[in-house]
């Protein structure tokens, strides 16, 4: 995770930030190895909360839906961790409008709701108006 100010200085880099996997999400995964029509993860949202990551959270905890900081359409690719193509990443950019501090980021297969593959505390992200959020966000499957 990344903020830049609005003249595009660095204003944090948070480097790796652990992550779980939630049960709808592994549900989900197993779906999508044997249904084309399986719904992807495409969608990256951010949160307020700094509730500690359980298993069968459905949810963000506490979601952001205003100040430039909605949900966004990520940049998805597979990339290679330990073997070829074994991660998916999801690459999200947010500019903020307002104030706001991000405690949170989660992944969906939804514009809005949907199912949340996972989710990290991201520590407390303090962004002000024009500052640009960027999360690479990896669920590595070794």
């Amino acid at each position: 995770m990344t903020v830049r100010d609005k003249e595009g200085n660095l204003k944090l880099e948070t480097g790796w930030i652990s992550n779980g996997i939630t049960n709808a999400g592994k549900a989900q995964l197993a779906l999508l190895a044997g249904d084309a029509s399986a719904t992807p993860f495409t969608f990256l949202a951010v949160g307020t909360s700094s509730t500690a990551f359980g298993a069968s959270q459905t949810a963000l905890q506490a979601e952001i839906t205003d100040t430039g900081l909605a949900r966004v359409a990520a940049t998805v690719s597979r990339v290679t961790t330990t073997v070829t193509n074994d991660t998916l990443q999801l690459v999200g950019v947010w500019t903020a409008t307002g104030n706001k501090t991000v405690e949170e980021v989660g992944i969906f297969n939804a514009a809005s709701s949907g199912t949340m593959l996972g989710r990290a505390l991201t520590g407390s992200k303090a962004l002000v108006n024009n500052d640009q959020l960027d999360i690479t966000y990896q669920v590595i499957f070794a």
